[in-house]
């Protein structure tokens, strides 16, 4: 079977597949949707917004089935989405609003007062919904039943829009299309072996491009499920998991951090979880060993850029293949090491990863010299990121800090090495203890004082660091050599700031 190549169809080839089959579970309201229901739900809300296609929806809502609806009806129904980050500071919000062109934002009950006064200033009306998003339906969707049905984007339009955190300047908006979205969605799938029958725990905000792609995107690429919960709680992480029957998790470095911390909240040892997958920011190996000692569950390191929708390297899913303080290697994309020329290098030479592939962003919206410096030549995308050459590079920081390109480093390839003991029981990464080398403060997981400076640190890293990427050996290593598929998603860490 062909892949979709499109978010719509995507949608539209599960309800025909597998119409009652669930797709989302709200962990607190007990609303869910199936997968028929959700193609339903689509064509109910494209007439709601009542935008013209190739319109930008702006949606200022935090994690919610209405929320999950309101960005997947938009893209189905040809309209571009732009989660705004929530977590952004107020001139920060009101630059995306005003810089994305919005005609319509989709706003929570907590957040209208504010958002209307961001619009008031702007020079061009825009509309709003206030919608609740764990509210039992959308305001006025009631009289949508009936409304025909619109054409179908193509795989090139518009359909996310995507702000980067700005912390080296303004932001820019990675404009990523529907081909981008499902080639994506199809890879992740490929990569972590996903089926009908896996269900991950969705914890992080809908309005990062890692639990947009990862966990609102990915289940409708293998017809899965994903469990949605308002906000991460650490107290209640593993009761969530085991209530839901979720089979995998998506998380960030500092989401670890904080379950080692609270050990006791862990009620048994959950045996459908088949892997935890890392992303967003650099996972200390400490905190790796210990937590896979722990829990019994194994860690896939990734990363990813947003400008790739999330993935770009993987480690693989069967655990003997990965390696300590990498995210593998190229994932449903090619990458080569670049030099100043933007020439590729010599084996062992150094030099900035460059990726290319059909997840890769159109480009940065109303910013053509952005995008022209975001490119090579010949078409490949700058990850601002160095590694060397080899069988294996691991990166730890971005090589530019702003528009002065401070802060370029080289990168070493770990010493660690998993060892003949830790062989798993199974591709998903169980094993009889845990799956990577020896842990430095002892063979049974970071103790007190050590574990709590070992967060401490992995904290730091986190904020500091960029994760890492491995290639193989070839120069550019072919999308169709690799099956396709090895994620990670753009910061999400600050939402967990204030977890309960």
């Amino acid at each position: 079977m062909t892949p979709a190549s499109t978010v719509h169809a995507l949608i539209e080839r599960n309800a025909v597949l597998r119409p009652q089959a669930p797709y989302a579970l709200a962990t607190e309201t007990g609303l869910q949707l199936s997968h028929g229901e959700l193609a339903e739900s689509c064509r109910r809300v494209t007439a709601l917004l009542r935008a013209q296609p190739g319109d930008t929806v702006s949606v200022v809502m935090p994690n919610g089935l209405q929320t999950l609806r309101l960005l997947l009806g938009a893209m189905h129904g040809g309209f571009c989405v732009n989660p705004v980050n929530l977590l952004s500071q107020p001139d920060q919000m009101r630059y995306v609003l005003a810089h994305s062109d919005c005609t319509l934002v989709c706003v929570a009950p907590e957040w209208e007062s504010r958002v209307r006064q961001m619009l008031d200033t702007l020079e061009r009306e825009v509309a709003v919904i206030v919608a609740d998003p764990d509210g039992p339906s959308l305001p006025d969707e009631a009289g949508t039943d009936d409304a025909p049905p619109q054409p179908a984007p193509a795989p090139g339009s518009p359909a996310l829009l995507m702000y980067t955190s700005g912390t080296t300047g303004v932001p820019k908006g990675v404009l990523l299309t529907h081909g981008n979205l499902a080639a994506n969605a199809h890879a992740i799938s490929v990569e972590h072996g996903l089926t009908a029958r896996d269900r991950v725990l969705a914890v992080l905000p809908l309005y990062h491009s890692n639990a947009f792609a990862v966990t609102m995107l990915a289940p409708l690429a293998h017809g899965g499920s994903l469990a949605l919960v308002p906000k991460f709680s650490v107290a209640r992480f593993w009761a969530q998991a085991a209530a839901f029957a979720c089979t995998w998790l998506n998380v960030v470095p500092t989401m670890i951090s904080y379950l080692l911390e609270a050990k006791a909240a862990w009620p048994k040892p959950l045996t459908r979880i088949r892997f935890c997958r890392s992303a967003s920011a650099a996972l200390p190996p400490e905190h790796l060993r210990a937590f896979e000692h722990a829990f019994g569950i194994g860690i896939i390191e990734t990363m990813g850029l947003t400008e790739t929708v999330v993935p770009s390297f993987s480690n693989p899913l069967d655990a003997v293949l990965r390696k300590l303080g990498s995210v593998g290697r190229a994932s449903g994309c090619e990458a080569r090491v670049i030099d100043a020329a933007l020439a590729p290098v010599s084996d062992g030479a150094t030099g900035e990863i460059a990726i290319r592939g059909p997840n890769v962003m159109r480009g940065y919206y109303k910013d053509e010299a952005a995008t022209r410096a975001a490119f090579t030549p010949d078409g490949w995308l700058r990850s601002d990121d160095l590694g060397p050459r080899r069988r294996r590079i691991f990166l730890r920081h971005r090589t530019h800090q702003g528009a002065d390109h401070q802060g370029r480093r080289e990168h070493r390839p770990a010493r660690d090495r998993r060892s003949p003991a830790e062989a798993p029981r199974r591709a998903g990464g169980r094993s009889g203890g845990h799956s990577g080398p020896p842990l430095r403060a002892g063979d049974h997981g970071l103790r007190g004082a050590a574990r709590g400076r070992a967060v401490q640190r992995g904290i730091a890293a986190q904020r500091l660091h960029r994760t890492a990427g491995a290639l193989q050996d070839a120069e550019a290593v072919p999308l169709r050599d690799r099956a396709a598929a090895r994620a990670v998603g753009q910061g999400a860490a600050a939402e967990v700031a204030g977890a309960a």
